[in-house]
């Protein structure tokens, strides 16, 4: 856990108590910007049923669409690891990118040069106005941690990550990683 001032490239896991929020509840969120105006964020670990193929029928792709997050459902983001083949990306941190040319990436994609491996798609993002996330932090909604996975984010499967992170944290968080997703059905 971090005891520092949250960053941008920090991850978020949800405190096993945020379990009656289907957005967060057993989310795993990449810090994509912090600012004095606020957060912005991505849930990596919540896949929805479409491809991106569903979404944008020009490029030709199976790669699945991540719920990122209830702000801005309609619209669609991504992060990469491959900024020399995108343009007009931004640096996350520790070679990851939100971001840039659409155009060229659909392009890239279409021609089989970007892969699932290099780029994860969501609609939505997650947000916090500031001193929002500072507010949820203190709350202990959430627990803030270093990505040690750096650009391999993007190769962790999506299915144990949140259970994964629990049992790496160790203690108390332990038994809340084999609890069933509403402990009321326990």
């Amino acid at each position: 856990m971090i005891k520092e001032k949250f960053k941008k490239g920090h991850l978020l896991i949800a405190e096993p108590s945020i379990y009656g929020d289907l957005s967060f509840n057993r989310s795993v969120i990449l810090l994509a910007d912090h600012n004095p105006e606020g957060t912005v964020g991505f849930i990596l670990n919540k896949p929805l049923e479409y491809t991106l193929t569903d979404l944008v029928p020009e490029i030709e792709s199976s790669f699945t669409v991540y719920n990122g997050g209830p702000v801005e459902q309609d619209n669609l983001y991504f992060i990469h690891t491959v900024p020399e083949l995108i343009p007009d990306s931004v640096e996350i941190s520790n070679g990851i990118y939100w971001g840039g040319n659409f155009e060229k990436t659909r392009d890239l994609i279409n021609d089989g040069v970007i892969q699932k491996e290099n780029i994860r798609f969501f609609l939505g993002y997650t947000g916090w106005s500031a001193n929002q996330l500072e507010d949820e932090l203190n709350a202990n909604s959430w627990i803030l941690i270093e990505n040690n996975f750096k650009q391999n984010i993007l190769m962790k499967s999506s299915v144990d990550f949140w259970k994964e992170q629990l049992i790496e944290l160790g203690g108390e968080y332990l038994i809340w990683s084999n609890a069933p997703e509403n402990p009321m059905l326990n």
